[in-house]
């Protein structure tokens, strides 16, 4: 099947010389093909014979009916008519005979929807458009329809007109009419499309649904409740199919895929969805290179022609050294700037804070090497970061200078350069105009906070036109060796799943599972694209005993929510494994769309509302009684001391 989103239009015409308008086209005109050879039939059932789009010279004389929408009208002479395909030039009839047709085109205002006959005709000598795909031809109108007039709209569909978001998602059925939107959904449409080709056609996966009502589950994000008839009793939308996809390996079905809907409740988060898709993935008998490889396959055939072709396979990297080289387990590898450990060289400082943060346990000093530094950041940035890092981690951030005069205004930075200079110039291979960042403390945080400020400097030197970051280039990256548990932050005596609680301990340290269970590394694999995880998955417990132990014992779950996981466990479950990619914020990636709302038909905003219909909505009371539950509605303090003297009211 042949699809292609002709080109990114711009809504600006230039000036027409006596027989035309030029269109001015977005110069990143884009084609996208997929891979099978039959052409769609893009003007089957419908009433017209072709798409603005499509003609060409080899068009020429043909009798052609057209739909769509008018994008630009000049001198009541020349109109552009828009529709999914691309835009074509329509003449307006000037006889007299044709008054109906030339008053119809005329007076209908821009955005209204027509129907146009007519016959294809060359443009004049001179008068052709190069930019423009259907710029060799243009209509001679014989008839035209209108099939809807427009209001006037809230804003401009062009995509060099700035408008809000909020006003974009509140008139969501106009922001699509946009080039970008539908690039987007588009593109995001065909690389779903290659993705189950792939799976279905040549590796034998079975796409199949898994319920959204559910239940209750122990760990992961906060699930949405929903009431049920039944008194007290709730499902849970699950926000992913984990539990169905290994149940599903139980079963035998051996190579599942679903293009998923997902939830979670996680309330106001900027660039998150309370509803997500992911392309979910479970194999059996599969080990964790097997679902790197098919992932990796998967990537390289669905990516879009339009941009570099995928080198696979991509490169690993332990967790351990993510945390260390870069702050994070989402490291952005498309520029340098890594984590230096320097305690070595700082174990007989003078220099009090270093001291102090050497004689802890775990404790470091850490360095980065900010290129230009001391050329494009200015004392304001400075003070900027250094408030950063007292504010969110209580950390002291000190900048060095390799001009000395410039560490005036620091005694300690100007000691560090007398005393350790020449081995920092030597660890951290500086150069002139660098700065040097340096910190001390407990190793985690230390790297944590140093991976901030890295992010954060790079975004400082790209404003001031330093290009660090190329968005060309897709820097995809398999972080793996995570810890299978972490301590939990409100009570670090207690575990929990680093990444599930389903997730298998690494086979070497499956012993240190009943002795040392925080020590135990885990089968788990994330995918990272320029510095976001845009996948992850594990090879799970087929072991129902092992599952057990890890949810009583170690995560101290009730495992009574899960009684039918384990039991599926205990009758034959095979060794199996899996995976899910975050669609939207892949395709936000590969589009380079600043959000991932904008790779989304319908999003919410980033409070979780849709602002189209504006829901999230209330319900009567009476419409609630078939679920026995009632709204307990927030009260000022003076109402509820009141009413704290009267029995409550019951609810379910």
């Amino acid at each position: 099947m042949f699809s292609c989103w002709l080109s990114r239009l711009c809504g600006e015409l230039s000036t027409p010389t006596r027989r035309t308008t030029q269109l001015i086209w977005s110069s990143a005109a884009r084609s996208m093909v997929l891979s099978s050879q039959r052409i769609p039939e893009l003007s089957s059932f419908v009433a017209r014979t072709n798409t603005c789009g499509e003609l060409r010279s080899s068009h020429l004389g043909q009798e052609v009916t057209l739909c769509g929408w008018i994008q630009f009208r000049r001198q009541n002479i020349f109109l552009v008519l828009r529709d999914f395909h691309g835009l074509v030039q329509v003449v307006i009839p000037q006889d007299e005979s044709a008054a109906s047709v030339k008053k119809i085109l005329c007076e209908a205002p821009m955005e209204s929807v027509v129907q146009v006959s007519g016959t294809v005709i060359s443009r004049p000598p001179g008068q052709k458009n190069p930019k423009m795909p259907t710029g060799e031809i243009e209509i001679k109108v014989k008839t035209a329809k209108l099939l809807n007039s427009c209001k006037k709209l809230p804003f401009e569909i062009k995509d060099f007109m700035k408008k809000t978001e909020t006003l974009r998602l509140q008139y969501r059925y106009l922001d699509l009419r946009s080039v970008q939107m539908q690039y987007n959904l588009r593109l995001r449409s065909q690389m779903v499309m290659k993705m189950r080709e792939y799976l279905c056609n040549l590796h034998g996966f079975v796409d199949v649904e898994t319920p959204t009502l559910f239940k209750r589950t122990p760990g992961g994000a906060k699930e949405f409740v929903i009431p049920s008839r039944e008194p007290g009793k709730f499902y849970s939308l699950p926000q992913s199919p984990q539990q169905f996809k290994q149940l599903l390996m139980v079963g035998g079905l051996d190579r599942y895929f679903q293009v998923a809907r997902c939830y979670r409740d996680e309330g106001s988060r900027p660039d998150r969805q309370p509803e997500f898709t992911q392309i979910d993935i479970e194999m059996s008998f599969v080990d964790q290179t097997g679902v790197q490889s098919l992932i990796e396959g998967l990537l390289q055939y669905s990516w879009p022609s339009d941009k570099d072709p995928l080198v696979v396979p991509f490169p690993s990297m332990p967790f351990a050294e993510a945390l260390a080289s870069y702050g994070t387990d989402k490291p952005d590898t498309r520029f340098g700037m890594k984590i230096v450990d320097i305690s070595d060289m700082f174990r007989n400082t003078e220099v009090g804070f270093l001291q102090d943060a050497l004689s802890k346990p775990q404790g470091t000093v850490k360095a980065i090497c900010i290129r230009k530094g001391a050329k494009y950041l200015k004392r304001k940035d400075i003070e900027s970061i250094r408030k950063f890092a007292a504010d969110h981690f209580n950390e002291e951030v000190l900048p060095i200078f390799l001009k000395t005069n410039e560490n005036c205004n620091s005694p300690v930075a100007k000691f560090i350069m007398e005393e350790q200079g020449l081995g920092l110039v030597k660890l951290l291979e500086t150069q002139e105009e660098d700065m040097v960042l340096l910190t001390a403390g407990e190793h985690k945080k230390a790297c944590s906070l140093m991976g901030k400020l890295r992010l954060e400097c790079a975004d400082l030197l790209e404003a001031r036109g330093v290009v660090l970051r190329d968005p060309a280039l897709f820097s995809f990256l398999w972080v793996v060796d995570f810890p299978l548990f972490l301590p939990k932050e409100e009570n670090p005596q207690e575990l929990e799943s680093a990444h599930h609680p389903f997730t298998a301990p690494h086979p070497s340290d499956i012993h240190l599972l009943y002795t040392e269970p925080h020590k135990v590394r885990s089968q788990h694999y994330d995918l990272v694209l320029n510095g976001n995880e845009i996948g992850g998955g594990s090879i799970r417990i087929h072991n129902s005993e092992l599952q057990h132990y890890v949810l009583d014992t170690v995560l101290k779950e009730d495992v009574k929510l899960l009684s039918h996981l384990l039991q599926a466990l205990d009758y034959g479950a095979p060794p199996h494994g899996g995976i899910a990619l975050g669609l939207d914020r892949l395709m936000c990636l590969v589009t380079g769309a600043p959000s991932i709302r904008d790779v989304i038909a319908f999003p919410k905003s980033f409070r979780g509302h849709d602002l189209m219909s504006n829901a999230p909505d209330s319900i009567p009371p009476e419409e609630l009684k078939p679920y026995h539950i009632q709204v307990s509605w927030p009260m000022d303090a003076e109402t509820e001391k009141s009413s704290s003297n009267h029995p409550c009211r019951s609810e379910s």
